[in-house]
């Protein structure tokens, strides 16, 4: 499945694609666990942040804040935190401060001045309005899992975002989880470039992405921009 010969929208994936989640989930665990006097290991946390929300998102559709919540409690209860449940509002809390990516503002100057942009992410639009204080650029579409009621790797995202686009001519998607986006992207034929900043191996039977990158500034000048 090629890239269009002619593209006209982009799509993207907003936390590990534009934003850097990673470092902002960290240090929120950080922040908080040391009025504990606790010691956060970040290659601990993360791998079990992705685990374990994957997991949360998995059941009945929630909002994202809960999903947070939910994902803060259990970590702590694995690691050995003595976390008070009525304290895991801190990673919710923590989202308005994960920032872009250095390159990210820079490069979506370059989307939205050549295509028509749109964000798909499982998030809910409160928090969405948070990290888009740190985007200055305007989208012409934002899909959210509050919006479509479920979490990628659901199709009912891409088949919302193709709803209100009219069409899937000329749609190329960027995300940065394979199991999120890549994935689903495939197997709804919709070109998808995987950008692959934790240089990640593909295992034995899962599909190649239609391109692969490193950056931002790698996918824009695949685009031709």
């Amino acid at each position: 499945m090629p890239l269009p010969s002619k593209v006209t929208w982009v799509t993207f994936d907003v936390y590990g694609t534009l934003i850097d989640w990673e470092s902002g989930i960290a240090s929120a665990f950080e922040r908080e666990a040391v009025r504990d006097g606790f010691t956060i290991d970040r290659k601990e946390i993360l791998p079990l942040f992705h685990e374990i929300s994957k997991e949360v998102e998995g059941g009945s559709y929630e909002l994202y804040a809960e999903v947070l919540r939910r994902t803060a409690v259990q970590i702590a209860e694995r690691i050995g935190w003595p976390l008070e449940p009525s304290r895991a509002g801190f990673l919710p809390d923590s989202l308005k401060r994960w920032v872009p990516f250095k390159e990210t503002n820079t490069q979506l100057k370059k989307f939205t001045g050549a295509f028509e942009t749109a964000l798909i992410s499982n998030i809910d639009d409160k928090l969405l309005g948070e990290t888009r204080r740190h985007l200055p650029a305007d989208f012409d579409l934002v899909v959210t899992a509050q919006q479509v009621r479920s979490y990628k790797p659901d199709p009912a995202h891409f088949k919302e975002c193709q709803r209100r686009m009219g069409t899937k001519k000329g749609w190329v998607h960027i995300g940065s989880s394979y199991y999120h986006d890549v994935e689903p992207c495939l197997a709804q034929k919709i070109p998808v470039i995987w950008l692959n900043r934790n240089k990640e191996t593909l295992e034995a039977g899962q599909k190649k992405p239609t391109a692969e990158v490193k950056t931002l500034l790698e996918a824009t000048r695949l685009l031709g921009l």
